[in-house]
């Protein structure tokens, strides 16, 4: 199948930071492939869908999307290529308050001549995830279920080539989860539309065509953090009983941690 996004020789890095910092040799996505990328936060998953949406201009490198090196575009240009190929959902929706769903969603047709020629496929976009009753309604009557769908109406809407999505089923429990990502894996074969879904959770990942951890992407490797003298020689004068004790407490958190975890995975 052919590939629809190819990176290579890929570079970026923020001004005084190794944070988010990208190193990345070769990438491709198939057309109307489901990715599911993971990572730590902090790792550059948000650098890296910034890069591919042109909103980040990497170092070097080269970045097509369906044929084009946006990298190699002016900044205008790849404001426009954004807005007629790609549609973004955000982890925190960024819908305007003031605006109507309607309005929301048609936002990006204002924006994008291209976009404006598949209005007509709104209704259907809106009846498939159960949105079509709240076409009137301002956003913040919404629930956070709804918002979303808002959100990932906004982004199919003018049938894009590529969908980058930033953790934005991170607000919901996983039966919502499922629910919504199924309505969007419809509308995205529907269209021969790719996916890029980012998140730190695993919990869904088999439900996508292929997994990627952004660390085996990421040639970069952060150095390691300095050990310093006091923490390699120790303390001497810890007692046994002290450091069964530390045991014990150790051995109490670490069931606490495990509590913890699955709270954030229901």
């Amino acid at each position: 199948m052919e590939s629809l996004l190819s990176v290579s020789q890929l570079k970026f890095k923020y001004p005084n930071t190794d944070r988010g910092r990208l190193e990345i040799d070769q990438f491709t996505v198939k057309k109307g492939e489901k990715i599911f990328l993971f990572g730590p936060s902090g790792s550059g998953k948000t650098t890296f869908l910034e890069i591919l949406a042109g909103v980040l201009l990497p170092s070097s490198g080269q970045l097509e999307i369906d044929g084009t090196d946006i990298a190699r575009l002016s900044s205008s240009a790849r404001d426009a290529y954004r807005a007629d190929k790609i549609g973004y959902i955000f982890q925190s929706f960024n819908l305007i308050p003031y605006l109507s769903v309607y309005e929301n969603i048609t936002l990006p047709c204002k924006l994008s001549s291209e976009k404006n020629k598949f209005i007509s496929n709104l209704d259907h976009i809106v009846e498939h995830l159960g949105i079509k009753d709240l076409l009137h309604q301002k956003t913040t009557e919404l629930s956070v279920g709804q918002q979303q769908r808002v959100a990932a109406a906004r982004a199919l809407l003018g049938q894009p080539k590529l969908i980058l999505a930033d953790e934005p089923t991170s607000a919901l429990d996983f039966d919502h989860r499922e629910k919504f990502l199924k309505l969007l894996f419809d509308l995205c074969r529907e269209h021969s539309i790719t996916l890029m879904f980012v998140s730190h959770d695993r919990s869904l990942q088999n439900m996508f065509d292929r997994v990627v951890a952004l660390s085996e992407l990421n040639r970069f490797v952060a150095p390691a953090a300095p050990v310093s003298a006091a923490s390699i020689s120790g303390s001497p004068s810890v007692s046994t009983s002290a450091s069964t004790s530390n045991l014990t407490d150790s051995n109490s958190d670490s069931g606490s941690d495990s509590n913890s975890t699955s709270r954030g995975t229901r």
